[in-house]
């Protein structure tokens, strides 16, 4: 089941996260405030994906496009995905395609999403869902090597 996220989700969205990260790396860095990294000052709404027993095993959210993103990309775009994952053990079956229909859905236009040049499984997944990288950038935060990560930027079909 997919739904919108509440307040009181933010708890299980952490401890998702954290099994996203030991097993991924995502985020590179753990934050100092999970909470607060999964409810960016820009983020418009999100959603959390529950498995049978209510688990959270999922998220994805929308946020508003950066001016430096929207005039890279050149064309209009209100919405970005953000804060994308999906547990391990919930895998393989569809979902993070599902939680992308949900957030495109609920956008009724097109979206950007961006993926840094390491997440060679998520680039795999966005290019099999249609997405279209049409820009490739230097993020403001560092990769595993310590250097400016370099970030695919993505629209979606």
């Amino acid at each position: 089941m997919i739904r919108l996220r509440t307040p009181a989700d933010l708890d299980a969205c952490v401890k998702a996260l954290a099994e996203v990260q030991a097993a991924d790396r995502y985020p590179m860095d753990w934050p100092d405030d999970p909470h607060g990294w999964l409810t960016p000052g820009d983020l418009l709404r999100a959603w959390v994906a529950l498995d049978e027993e209510g688990a959270v095993v999922g998220h994805v959210g929308l946020a508003e496009v950066e001016p430096r993103v929207a005039e890279l990309l050149g064309t209009p775009v209100r919405a970005s995905v953000t804060r994308l994952f999906v547990t391990p053990s919930a895998r393989r079956g569809g979902l993070a395609a599902r939680l992308l229909d949900t957030a495109l859905a609920a956008e009724g236009g097109r979206l950007t999403l961006e993926v840094s040049d390491e997440g060679t499984a998520a680039i795999a997944a966005y290019e099999r869902y249609g997405w279209l990288r049409v820009a490739t950038s230097r993020a403001r935060w560092r990769n595993s090597a310590g250097e400016p990560a370099l970030v695919h930027h993505y629209l979606s079909p």
